[in-house]
Order: structure tokens, then C-alpha cells, then sequence
């Protein structure tokens, strides 16, 4: 998933302008902006985005300089689905909120100003407790290194 649009698993007009005005509110009560980048709102192809979606910000995606940068919004309740990565390691800083996070089966609450590692083929998922935000740094993203336990996203869960 480089830097690919991803456009199988995003979320179009109404839904989508209706999110996005809803994440904004958010944001402008927070007093915080996002980058000038065009946001994916994902619902993972599932068409469920309350439930099981998020809205992406990638801030940079430097294969050949070994990094990613991404902003994540989740709504309340909202879950980014069940999933690992075999390449990709992952720090997730929670800027505004709290989530519940998953990980190989165990339940953690994280909040604001927490920061979490996630290593390669740790199975996770994360749950808004509340609104919440989280920076994402990481080795690039890749395609093909998103590893779905729902085997209904992408090819047999592998996207």
C-alpha cells in the first residue's frame, strides 16, 4: 500500500463529506489542524465505516529513506480491524482521546500522551474510546504487508 490511493477501501460522497465534517468539528474543538493532504476515509471495503473504518492523513511514505509518517482518526467505537504487518514496525503516540487497543489477544487502554510500540506479525486492532487521534511512525508501508484476519478485506485478507 505505498503510496497507493487505496480506492477499494475508501469511502465516497455523501459518507464521505459527512465524516470529514464530523472529524473537523472534532479537530477545531481540539484546536488542532491537519497537514494540506488529501485524507482516506476507509471503511476497508466493508461498508460499515462507523464500525469498522478510520481516516488516514499520510503525512510521508519514504521507501528509500526507511520511513512513514501517518495521522489516524477514529471515531467513537470505531475499530481499525484486526490485523498484522511482516515488514512494517509501528509507533503509535495517541495525540488526542483514548483507545482500546488490541494486541495477540490482549486488551490495553491507551490515552493521550501514550506511546506504544508494535512489532512485526503482532496481530492488532484499535478501538476509539471516545474521538481519539494517533501519530503513526513507521518503516514504509508497503504493499501487500497488511495482513487482515477478516479474510473479506482485499485478496483473502491480504492487502
Amino acid at each position: 500500500m505505498a503510496d497507493v490511493e487505496r480506492k477499494e477501501f475508501q469511502v465516497y460522497g455523501t459518507e464521505r463529506k459527512k465524516a470529514l465534517a464530523k472529524m473537523k468539528a472534532c479537530l477545531q474543538a481540539w484546536e488542532l489542524k491537519m497537514p494540506k493532504v488529501e485524507p482516506q476515509v476507509l471503511d476497508f471495503g466493508l461498508g460499515e465505516f462507523y464500525k469498522t473504518g478510520l481516516i488516514e492523513y499520510w503525512i510521508a511514505n519514504e521507501i528509500a529513506e526507511g520511513y512513514c509518517g501517518k495521522f489516524l482518526f477514529v471515531f467513537d467505537g470505531q475499530t481499525c480491524p484486526y490485523h498484522h504487518h511482516d515488514l512494517k514496525h509501528e509507533t503509535f503516540f495517541i495525540l488526542k482521546g483514548a483507545v482500546t487497543m488490541n494486541i495477540d489477544g490482549k486488551k490495553i487502554v491507551r490515552k493521550e500522551g501514550d506511546c506504544l510500540a508494535m512489532a512485526q506479525g503482532s496481530d492488532h486492532l484499535f478501538t476509539g474510546k471516545g474521538d481519539a487521534l494517533l501519530l503513526e511512525v513507521s518503516k514504509p508501508c508497503s504493499a501487500n504487508d497488511n495482513i487482515f484476519a477478516n479474510k473479506s478485506i482485499g485478496d483473502n485478507g491480504v492487502v
